[in-house]
C-alpha cells in the first residue's frame, strides 16, 4: 500500500536483532491530550485504526474491563491518510493513546518520535509472541507496542476456471505460473491468470520470498539493496510476463480488479492471508468457486514463502495511561475471544503463539468451498525468512516503488530500471534525514 512521506524529527541508527534499524526517539513523554481518569476511576483510551473486526475486539475488552474503556475511532487506512493523521496529532501533542501501525511503518514512526517506549509494561508479555514479531515492535532496544499478526502469502484462485482452461493443479513454482499464464491467455486473450498491481508491499513480499532484502545495517550504517542481483531477478521475472502481455494490470485493490475477478477475467491473486476475507467480500457472487494454495516458489525442492504485512497496536507519544494502553494492546492480541474475532473478521494469522491453536483457524470457509484456508498458511510459516528488515524511509520508498509499479504496468518504464530509481531515491532520502548509508 502506498504511504505518504513522514518527516523524521529525531534520527539515529541502531541495530535490533533480526528486526528493524531505525531512528531513535525520546518517546518517554507523558504529556497527553488523553482524558484523565473519570471521577469513578475509569481510564479512557482512544484508539485509531482501520481494520475490520477491531471494533468487535474493543467491545469485548470494554465488557470485561470496566475500569478501562477503549474508544475506537475508525480512520482511513495508513496509505490513505491514517498515518499522516496519527503523526500530525503526535506532533501537536494530542494523539490517541493507541494506534494501528504496520511493522513496515514503525521505523518511520520511531524516527519521527511518534511512539512511546512502553518496554517496562510490555516486557512480561514477550514470551507470548513469536520471537520475530516481537523484534518487529522493538526498535533500538525499546518496545513500542504488541504484535497482532503475521501475513504469509498464498495463491487465491478460481478452481472452476482453472479446470476450464486445462490447469489441473495450482502452479507450484514460478516457472509453472508463467507457463499457466501463457496457456490461459492463449486460450482466451481477454483472460489472465493474474494481475500486476501497484501495491509496493505486495511486491515486497515477492522480494522477501526470494531472499532479496531491501535494507540492512553494518558498521553503524544503513545498507540499501533494492537493485541487488536478487532483486533484479524478481523484477526481471515480472517484467518478462509484462512484456508478453500475460498479466492484467488493474491497480491493486481497485474496483476494476474485483470486477474483472467476478467476471472471470482474472483467475488468481498472489496475496497475503488477510486478503482472503477482502476477496470474499468483494466478489460475493463467486462464493464456493475459490480455493487457496501456497504461493508459487522458486525451488520446489526448497520452498520459501513471502510475508506481506503484519501490524501492531502501538502506544503513541504523549499517552497519559501507558500502563493501561499496554494492557489493552496485549489483551487484544492474546485473549482467545479477541483473537477468534480477528481471525474470523479481519483474517489475521496470529502473532501470539497461543493464537495458533485457536479453533477459528480450523473453521471451514464457505467462500473457499469449505476449505480450511489457514492450513495453507500454517504450513508455509516455518518456511518464511524472519530476518527481513524494514527501513526508516519506507513511507517514501513504498510511494516511489508503487509509482514505478504503475508505470511498469502501463509499459512506460521497466521494472529493473524502477528498482534502480527507487534505490537512488531511498539512499538520498536517508542522507537527507541525516543517516549514514551505503548502497
Amino acid at each position: 500500500m502506498r504511504r505518504r512521506q513522514i518527516r523524521a524529527v529525531a534520527l539515529c541508527a541502531a541495530l535490533a536483532s533480526m528486526a528493524v534499524v531505525s531512528g531513535c526517539s525520546s518517546s518517554g513523554s507523558t504529556g497527553s491530550s488523553q482524558s484523565p481518569s473519570s471521577a469513578g476511576g475509569t481510564v479512557k483510551l482512544d484508539f485509531w485504526g482501520w481494520a475490520p473486526g477491531y471494533e468487535q475486539s474493543v467491545a469485548l475488552f470494554n465488557k470485561s474491563h470496566p475500569g478501562i474503556q477503549v474508544i475506537f475511532d475508525k480512520t482511513p487506512s495508513g496509505s490513505k491518510g491514517g498515518y499522516t493523521k496519527m503523526l500530525t496529532a503526535a506532533q501537536a501533542g494530542n494523539a490517541p493513546c493507541l494506534g494501528m501501525v504496520g511493522y513496515e511503518t514503525m521505523p518511520s514512526f520511531a524516527a519521527a518520535g511518534a511512539m512511546m517506549d512502553v518496554t517496562q509494561y510490555l516486557a512480561p508479555a514477550k514470551s507470548q509472541f513469536a520471537a520475530w514479531t516481537w523484534n518487529q515492535v522493538t526498535i533500538g532496544g525499546k518496545t513500542y507496542g504488541a504484535p497482532v499478526d503475521t501475513a504469509p502469502m498464498g495463491l487465491l484462485y478460481r478452481k472452476d476456471l482453472f479446470a476450464k482452461y486445462g490447469i489441473s493443479k495450482p502452479p507450484v513454482t514460478w516457472a509453472e505460473y508463467a507457463a499457466d499464464a501463457a496457456k490461459v491467455h492463449a486460450a482466451d486473450p481477454s483472460v489472465y491468470l493474474g494481475d500486476f498491481g501497484n501495491d509496493a508491499y505486495n511486491y515486497a513480499g515477492l522480494a522477501w520470498q526470494a531472499s532479496a532484502p531491501w535494507f540492512g545495517t553494518s558498521g553503524g550504517q544503513w545498507q540499501v539493496s533494492l537493485n541487488s542481483p536478487a532483486n533484479q531477478k524478481v523484477a526481471g521475472y515480472w517484467q518478462g510476463l509484462l512484456d508478453k502481455k500475460l498479466l492484467k494490470t488493474d491497480p491493486s485493490y481497485d474496483p476494476t480488479l474485483y470486477k474483472d475477478m467476478a467476471a472471470g477475467k482474472i483467475l488468481s491473486d498472489v496475496n497475503a492471508v488477510w486478503d482472503t476475507p477482502i476477496l470474499a467480500s468483494s466478489v460475493k457472487g463467486t462464493s464456493g468457486k475459490w480455493a487457496v494454495a501456497p504461493m508459487p516458489v522458486w525451488d520446489a525442492a526448497n520452498p520459501v514463502y513471502g510475508n506481506d504485512g503484519g501490524s501492531a497496536t502501538v502506544v503513541l507519544k504523549g499517552c497519559a495511561h501507558p500502563k493501561e494502553a499496554a494492557e489493552f494492546a496485549t489483551w487484544m492480541s492474546t485473549d482467545p475471544s479477541s483473537v477468534s474475532n480477528l481471525i474470523k473478521v479481519t483474517g489475521i494469522y496470529p502473532a501470539a503463539t497461543s493464537g495458533l491453536s485457536n479453533p477459528a483457524l480450523s473453521a471451514p470457509d464457505p467462500f473457499y468451498g469449505g476449505q480450511v484456508v489457514f492450513d495453507v498458511f500454517k504450513a508455509e510459516t516455518p518456511h518464511i525468512d524472519t530476518s527481513w528488515v524494514w527501513g526508516p524511509t519506507m513511507t517514501q520508498t513504498s510511494t516511489d516503488l508503487g509509482d514505478g509499479l504503475g508505470t511498469s504496468a502501463a509499459g512506460s518504464t521497466r521494472m529493473p530500471d524502477v528498482l534502480t530509481t527507487v534505490q537512488n531515491k531511498t539512499v538520498a532520502q536517508l542522507k537527507q534525514q541525516g543517516m549514514s548509508v551505503s548502497g
